[in-house]
């Protein structure tokens, strides 16, 4: 029983529209599901990823009007690695950031840079089986697009525990130091540790939470292996567009394990995906009241190409 990588990454913003802006027109994802979050429906849930809204790919945010700012520490994820096709596309993505104001910083592995509130990205030109996960857009040409997930940073405060955690639990490979893999049949998505910089806070621009990727028909399995080996899991959480489980790792990362599917195409047609508020049935009932606090956002059509479609 092996996860498949990454299913998605949860953070908050305190700015949704400008969200939109940096993610959807100068990133060039595509904005995949216009929602609430379904523990507090007063905010939204936005969902970015490729073209089909497809584990692996999935940038996801709570937005908290006029949140404060967090600041990332111990216990926390705190870089995203996004795979892009080659080093040539890393001379495009400093040359589009820098002409937007973004700083950027070359490192060995690759392009460095933060988005407005301070969550930092990293892309990355990576050999690797998996199938690339890009979305279509009118401001990214194809042979620069985004192609997915290759890992999560993070930090705690004694990375032992957290380790065996990955390995005995979570059936993670070791691929380097303080590195770790799921790798299933069809996807792979690492998590790296690095050191604490101290104490952090949740706010804009921190990330929430770090979801694993599980076949429907493990996901069971995955928290009776969570609940035996001693950590507090919630029961099986039924999020229509998935399926999850919540526990925290022994360094206080908050994990998820989501399923794949059922998909999001599944309320609303594959070829108009985020372009209205979608609400879970369990949510439907309060549109009235949960549609006039939500903050109006860009037309994200100006920004998909004629005919762009799922297929």
């Amino acid at each position: 029983m092996r996860l498949e990588g990454i299913h998605h990454i949860t953070a908050i913003t305190g700015d949704a529209p400008r969200n939109v802006d940096f993610y959807v027109r100068l990133l060039g994802l595509r904005l995949v599901k216009k929602s609430v979050n379904q523990d507090d429906p007063t905010v939204y849930h936005l969902f970015y990823a490729d073209e089909h809204g497809s584990a692996g790919s999935d940038l996801t945010f709570f937005e908290y009007p006029n949140a404060r700012p967090g600041r990332a520490g111990a216990g926390m994820a705190h870089r995203i690695v996004h795979r892009v096709g080659s080093a040539d596309t890393l001379d495009f993505w400093a040359d589009r950031l820098g002409s937007e104001g973004v700083d950027t910083a070359r490192v060995e592995s690759g392009l460095r840079f933060a988005d407005f509130e301070g969550l930092q990205h990293e892309l990355r030109a990576v050999d690797v089986p998996d199938a690339p996960l890009a979305a279509r857009s009118t401001e990214v040409p194809a042979e620069h697009a985004l192609l997915g997930f290759h890992e999560v940073h993070a930090a705690v405060a004694d990375p032992r525990k957290s380790e065996k955690h990955l390995r005995e639990t979570l059936a993670f490979e070791e691929v380097g130091t303080h590195a770790f893999e799921a790798r299933g049949a069809a996807r792979g998505g690492s998590i790296v540790f690095e050191p604490s910089p101290g104490r952090g806070f949740g706010g804009a621009g921190t990330i929430h939470h770090i979801a694993w990727a599980s076949p429907m028909d493990d996901h069971e399995a995955w928290r009776e292996r969570l609940a035996a080996s001693g950590l507090q899991v919630t029961p099986v959480i039924d999020r229509f567009y998935f399926r999850s489980v919540y526990s925290r790792e022994p360094g206080g990362i908050l994990y998820e394990i989501a399923t794949i599917g059922p998909g999001f195409a599944t309320d609303e047609p594959a070829e108009s995906l985020g372009e209205s508020l979608a609400l879970p049935p369990d949510v439907e009932r309060l549109r009235t009241q949960v549609e006039p606090l939500l903050t109006p956002l860009p037309d994200v059509r100006q920004w998909r190409p004629s005919g762009a479609q799922a297929s």
